[in-house]
């Protein structure tokens, strides 16, 4: 047995004192490294050889030494004072961790007293808890307070809409018609100027699709178109001031609160909730809306928006029902009514994200660089005007103005141009979009070209600004050719304005 252990010692120290080496030569070479008595042995055996030249390279030498072993212990010192910080740090999360768990313990045992309590005045109405009151009581308790309720302003809206009829107001006007009577409108009442060709551009994106993005230089009136708008309907805008601190959806929603059980309604959800009651059109501002992330706080409505059956239009606010619930939300999701518009305002500097492709796809941008000219309106009041009214029109538009063959395959020879100049691709979603707007803008009383023109610039080409512009700039002169020829000498103006700017760029 001892010739066993021998080896054992002999095997592993064959592993393990090579380990034991290195680490005691790292101690002696740390010994030696600041051992100062064998500095000084070494200075004095040359001192008396070095020439008073030679002494200032020996002070250097010196002063080098010292800087370097101050270095080491400063480092040394460093590194200790961090770990004690984060130590230090480690444990006070820890202790704020137990904190909460106590917290959390402590309002579950208030949850619980609440239980009892709630028991208590059961059993006081001689029912057992858990049953469920006589019919005759539950009669009595069927019209819900709005005390009692979580959605409070919701229930509030059912019970000012309960005896409410939508109402018709027998509009006649045409889309053309329309674009000039709002124009005259917010000229006349508001003395805020648009020429004919924006308002055009304005009424075909709200056609083509529910989220509308103006953009531009700041003090244009983007806001102001927005808010314009609602004011012709005699509905204002309800305006939701987009914060840097917007992550999810609950910004625009709000959110239920488990420690009071109410439903922390926002202004937004309240216009959605009451645009269902009627047959009225309704517009919701998101204001800078990319302060913040635009698909953090609006990728559910993108989602939901882009859906072509509008039943299908559903958010869920609350996992459950309750009894006293709003009417209008079902098994706790709510319907988005169609007859709301969402207008965000962008500005594009060091203090915003830039909006990505997945929101602009899904959406109409329109620029707004330069203020309209003043004019002589016709004083013109406010409209009263159905949903359904509109929404035929739009249809009636879309069916009636829909785009040549000519034109689409002029289309396609311009993607297949982009494509193997600029290695770029417009999707079906952006060519069902087209059809929506350019119809709509020649029911307006547009010409199809510039409104094809129109859309190409702010949809397709825009996409150019991903690329590394020194990179194509010699294409674009080209492509600025292609487009003369293919649709006629300076009939896309908007298409080649924005090429010639991006060529400025390099």
């Amino acid at each position: 047995m001892d010739t066993f252990f021998r080896f054992v010692y002999e095997f592993l120290l064959q592993f393990f004192q090579p380990i034991i080496d290195v680490f005691k030569a790292i101690f002696n070479g740390i010994l030696k490294m600041f051992n100062v008595g064998d500095y000084i042995k070494i200075l004095n055996f040359y001192k008396d050889d070095f020439s008073g030249a030679e002494w200032v390279f020996v002070c250097l030498a010196i002063l080098l030494i010292v800087l370097i072993l101050g270095g080491i212990i400063f480092l040394v010192y460093f590194l200790i004072r961090k770990y004690l910080r984060f130590r230090k740090t480690l444990v006070e999360q820890e202790s704020l961790l137990e904190e909460v768990a106590d917290l959390n313990k402590e309002v579950n045992n208030l949850m619980k007293e609440k239980q009892d309590i709630l028991a208590m005045k059961v059993s006081q109405l001689g029912l057992k808890p858990g049953e469920e009151a006589t019919e005759e009581v539950g009669e009595e308790e069927e019209k819900v307070d709005v005390a009692d309720s979580r959605f409070a302003k919701l229930t509030a809206i059912d019970e000012e809409y309960k005896n409410y009829k939508i109402k018709n107001y027998n509009n006649s006007f045409t889309l053309e018609e329309l674009v000039e009577l709002f124009r005259n409108f917010a000229a006349s009442k508001l003395k805020l100027y648009y020429t004919t060709e924006m308002i055009r551009i304005f009424i075909s994106a709200l056609a083509s699709t529910r989220l509308v993005i103006l953009q531009g230089i700041s003090g244009t009136g983007k806001t102001s178109l927005a808010y314009a708008w609602g004011k012709f309907l005699k509905h204002d805008s309800c305006v939701a001031s987009v914060q840097p601190s917007w992550r999810d959806r609950t910004e625009l929603f709000g959110y239920f609160n488990e420690f009071t059980k109410k439903f922390n309604e926002t202004e937004v959800l309240k216009e959605l909730y009451l645009a269902g009651y009627t047959d009225d059109i309704y517009t919701i501002i998101l204001d800078e809306m990319n302060i913040s992330r635009v698909e953090y706080y609006f990728a559910e409505m993108l989602s939901i928006l882009e859906m072509p059956n509008k039943d299908e239009w559903i958010v869920e606010l609350v996992s459950s029902s309750w009894k006293t619930d709003p009417k209008r939300i079902k098994e706790g999701k709510l319907k988005i009514p169609p007859n709301c518009w969402y207008i965000g305002t962008i500005n594009n500097d060091d203090s915003t994200f830039m909006v990505t492709d997945k929101v602009y796809d899904r959406a109409m941008p329109i620029d707004i660089n330069d203020k309209g000219q003043v004019f002589e309106p016709i004083d013109t009041e406010a409209q009263d005007i159905n949903y359904s009214y509109l929404d035929k029109l739009f249809q009636e538009g879309i069916q009636n103005n829909q785009m040549s063959e000519d034109t689409l395959n002029k289309i396609e020879e311009m993607d297949n141009y982009v494509i193997k100049h600029f290695r770029i691709a417009f999707g079906n979603r952006i060519v069902m979009h087209m059809k929506k707007f350019v119809p709509i803008y020649v029911a307006c009383g547009g010409d199809e070209v510039s409104g094809v023109d129109y859309f190409l610039a702010r949809k397709v080409l825009r996409k150019f600004e991903q690329l590394n512009i020194s990179y194509i700039r010699d294409e674009i002169d080209g492509y600025i050719e292609f487009l003369d020829k293919l649709f006629g000498k300076g009939k896309m103006k908007e298409c080649e304005e924005y090429l010639l700017r991006l060529k400025k760029l390099t």
